[in-house]
């Protein structure tokens, strides 16, 4: 199969199979892997966003961390990632949502980095002003929502429940909000030095009913990095929507999509 080219299979059910994975029953001794995943929040979220792969991570064998990045601007949350970075113990998969491809963009090219995971995320270029290529496809529902109040903002309740966490269990989605990252407003104008995708394998996860990141922008900065693409008919919280399928993403990577992974069904 060419890897560049593995779309859509999340979504039809068939990414099991090309994964040599299984959606039942739990991770058993002759298929645990072993591995380090770093996973690294986007804006209006924090570190617990991810409770819901973290447990399937870590009962396929894999070492989990969740970094908790402040938001206060891009160069910060770098250097926070790279700090959980330096405390892993072998070859790490770095993972990535919406804003914090950027950070995994710039912190990637850490040693200890494999390969990078990126999830409806940012992948800009050396330098690049994100902002304006994001102006050059559909303005996403969930910019109209962005509040700011002495220099840190957030999405409206409104925002957040019906663009940001789209599919999202109501009650879910709103302790999700509660826990909201609050973002600098000067966040979104770093750019990164170093672009670690053009040299680390990476892989690319479109949301497709995604109303906080145009579909149509994930699509290109996946194509322009060359990376293995997966789709999944999920708005922007795809890991809270389908963590099964996401958790089964990762561990391709953790396993360069060669060995066999037994996950529970989600």
């Amino acid at each position: 199969m060419d890897r560049r080219h593995f779309t859509k299979l999340l979504a039809t059910g068939t990414a099991a199979a090309a994964l040599g994975t299984t959606t039942t029953g739990t991770a058993s001794a002759a298929t645990r892997t072993t591995g380090n995943v770093v996973l690294v929040h986007g804006a209006y979220a924090d570190g617990s966003c991810w409770g819901q792969v973290i447990p399937i991570l870590q009962a396929a064998g894999v070492t989990v961390t969740s970094v908790q990045n402040p938001l206060t601007s891009l160069d910060d949350d770098v250097a926070f990632t790279k700090r959980v970075l330096d405390l892993q113990t072998g070859p790490t998969v770095l993972v990535a949502h919406s804003y914090g491809g950027a950070v995994i963009t710039q912190a990637g090219d850490h040693p200890l980095v494999s390969s990078l995971v990126y999830l409806s995320a940012r992948a800009p270029m050396e330098g690049e002003d994100y902002a304006a290529l994001a102006g050059k496809f559909p303005t996403p529902p969930a910019n109209a929502g962005i509040v700011y109040h002495n220099g840190f903002g957030g999405l409206t309740e409104e925002a957040f429940l019906n663009d940001f966490a789209n599919g999202v269990p109501h009650a879910r989605a709103r302790a999700l909000y509660a826990a909201q990252g609050r973002i600098a407003q000067t966040l979104f104008a770093g750019r990164t030095t170093v672009a670690a995708w053009r040299t680390k394998p990476s892989r690319y996860l479109v949301t497709t009913a995604d109303r906080t990141t145009s579909p149509e922008l994930q699509r290109f900065v996946a194509t322009r990095m060359n990376a293995t693409v997966s789709e999944l008919p999920t708005g922007h919280l795809s890991f809270v929507v389908r963590p099964d399928a996401v958790a089964r993403l990762i561990l391709s990577a953790v396993t360069g999509g060669k060995a066999a992974v037994s996950l529970p069904a989600g």
